[in-house]
């Protein structure tokens, strides 16, 4: 499948046909075939502590077959699962790739999970190995004997070993495994509006039809530097930090360090980057910024997801910067799939079009395709190489985001969404109950066991609230046992209890203290109705 340039969005979607080869593996068909270049740079890190390094992709190549010959010298074979919980440091990119080539299943993790999310994920996925810092080695505790490797950045604790020692000792020279295009290869843990997370499996085959929103929606090539903020945990770092862009031959810009709105505008400066990718909360706090002082000329364009962008950020930023800012819709069992693209006019508010070789529609939930202006369920037809091939050992909840309708399967995204007269989609909300803040997906239940177990709680319930800045956050509203009393030392305790339990970026930003909760009949907690009252009093509705 050859790279063909959008000319316009009609005809591209006119003509795209997916040529999906029958075996892929990215590490040996992208980054060792970019690496017969010795020369083209594949990466570029750095820090707030002013550490940088570059790789090649030929450096990139070495070091990855170094990896996976660790990995399968610790007993880690083809199929096995292996948890990869780094920050954004280049070993990430280097476990990733060489797990590929075993052809072992990566599951990228963010590093501020705790001892007990990551204890479910080895359970759940029964994981071989892990690779994390020295730092999170006490996260895996409960679990290390049945891991058969464990390889630690920054130094070694107590049966694991080092990283770059075990990469020393291993050969440079590996031959990757000839992936079948329907081969699990990847695995992402998602939230869900209920129950612990879940597992999202990809086949070889969307690895690589993940390329194509890198052509059409980043546009990139290989004189491109791209730079996305997102974290090693979400599907989105895949995409636009190391499958997209490297599929492309394009150089990725990878920071570690805390967000400072003017450090990101001094990094696009410094680096020269061409195309950057930041979400929704970012780009409110850059755009309050005076740009007047960083030159910028080498940015070409600017795109998010993860959470809606509003109009007025859009036009804010390319007042200041003269680039446009493209949002983009997708989600982890999906991907990039519904997007807006440099030769397309752009609606202000809407996520776009879809991508070229995906057919989406609106659909009501008897299957029928819905009129412009009515809002229903995105749905995309399949089969589609870029939609997973289902959650890890659960085909009954697989089969719930199936429906059959004349002889067509679609995958249901449980999101609401109309279309106009044009094509164009735009969001209308979550179908369930999960809370998108700041690109992050949190589910309600996880964050409502963490509360439960504190000694004060009798019951509680969390739902999303609006926030400007966020876009949305956590809010708990919690009834006490009796004899406690709510007050701002509680409301403080309960939010360090969550942060303990569970990842920290899912504590309840909001407490309420309320006497009773609403439910159904049958007893049901009624999360929508706490929700629609929670935007009603902000003037909004969320569905």
């Amino acid at each position: 499948m050859e790279r063909v340039p959008m000319p316009d969005y009609e005809t591209a979607r006119r003509d795209f046909v997916w040529d999906v080869p029958e075996t892929f593996n990215f590490g040996a068909d992208v980054v060792d075939r970019y690496g017969e270049d010795p020369s083209r740079l594949a990466l570029i890190w750095c820090d707030d502590k002013g550490n940088e390094k570059r790789y090649t992709f030929r450096e990139m190549s070495l070091l990855s077959n170094r990896c996976a010959d660790a990995l399968r010298s610790a007993g880690v074979k083809r199929g096995d699962r292996v948890v990869v919980m780094l920050p954004r440091i280049p070993q990430w990119q280097i476990a990733m790739v060489g797990c590929l080539k075993l052809g072992a299943i990566p599951i990228p993790s963010i590093d501020m999970l705790t001892a007990g999310d990551v204890a479910y994920r080895i359970e759940h996925s029964e994981a071989a190995g892990a690779i994390t810092t020295v730092e999170n080695c006490e996260k895996f505790a409960a679990h290390a004997d049945r891991l058969k490797a464990k390889l630690s950045v920054g130094g070694a604790k107590e049966g694991w070993t080092d990283f770059d020692a075990a990469l020393a000792a291993a050969s440079p020279s590996f031959e990757a495994a000839r992936l079948a295009a329907d081969e699990p290869a990847i695995m992402y843990y998602t939230s869900g509006s209920t129950g612990k997370p879940k597992g999202v499996t990809h086949a070889a085959r969307a690895i690589f039809a993940w390329r194509v929103s890198a052509w059409y929606w980043l546009t990139l090539t290989e004189n491109d530097l791209m730079w996305c903020t997102a974290d090693t945990g979400w599907s989105k770092a895949g995409t636009s930090i190391i499958f997209g862009p490297w599929s492309c031959g394009s150089a990725v810009l990878f920071y570690n360090g805390r967000f400072d709105p003017a450090h990101r505008l001094e990094l696009l400066q410094r680096y020269g980057v061409t195309v950057f990718c930041a979400a929704a909360t970012e780009l409110r706090r850059l755009v309050l910024l005076d740009f007047s002082r960083y030159d910028l000329s080498k940015l070409r364009l600017a795109v998010s997801a993860g959470e809606t962008v509003n109009p007025e950020i859009v036009t804010a930023w390319q007042a200041k910067t003269g680039v446009m800012l493209l949002d983009g819709y997708g989600q982890t069992e999906t991907l990039m799939t519904v997007l807006n693209y440099p030769p397309m006019p752009v609606k202000p508010g809407s996520m776009g079009r879809p991508l070229p070789g995906t057919d989406a529609a609106v659909l009501d939930p008897s299957g029928r395709r819905l009129p412009p202006g009515e809002p229903g369920m995105l749905a995309i037809k399949l089969p589609n190489p870029q939609v997973m091939l289902g959650y890890w050992r659960d085909e009954a909840l697989t089969r719930e985001t199936m429906l059959e309708v004349d002889g067509t399967t679609w995958f249901l995204t449980n999101d609401t969404v109309y279309a106009d007269e044009d094509g164009y989609l735009f969001y209308q909300g979550r179908s369930d109950d999960v809370i998108n803040s700041a690109g992050y997906r949190i589910g309600p239940l996880e964050v409502e066991n963490a509360l439960i177990e504190h000694e004060a709680v009798q019951e509680c319930a969390v739902v999303a609230a609006p926030d400007p800045e966020r876009g949305e956050v956590v809010k708990a509203f919690v009834i006490l046992k009796p004899g406690r009393q709510g007050d701002d030392a509680l409301v403080k305790e309960l939010q360090e209890h969550v942060k303990r339990v569970t990842a920290p970026y899912k504590y309840p930003r909001r407490i309420e203290f309320v006497s009773d909760l609403p439910r159904t009949v049958s007893g049901k907690l009624l999360r929508r109705e706490l929700r629609a009252a929670e935007f009603a009093k902000a003037g909004l509705k969320r569905k």
